[in-house]
């Protein structure tokens, strides 16, 4: 079953694996593991954050004044 995370929760489990691997304290049997969980919490981070804007853009268009009504005037 498949995990859904907030982009809050990715972010904050992604720099603890990063703190992890910059202070040492991930063995080398652990690293390979550690940077594709990395690398799948930032697909998931890219994949919020491009949501995120899309929807953003999507209501502002809605609240911009319609430009064909502007040219009439």
């Amino acid at each position: 079953m498949e995990q859904h995370y907030t982009y809050t929760d990715a972010f904050n489990e992604l720099q603890i694996i990063v703190r992890e691997i910059e202070n040492g304290t991930t063995n080398i049997d652990e690293l390979a593991g550690k940077i594709k969980r990395a690398s799948d919490l930032i697909q998931i981070c890219k994949a919020k954050l491009t949501a995120t804007e899309d929807e953003v853009n999507s209501l502002l268009q809605k609240l911009s004044p319609d430009q064909d009504t502007l040219d009439e005037e």
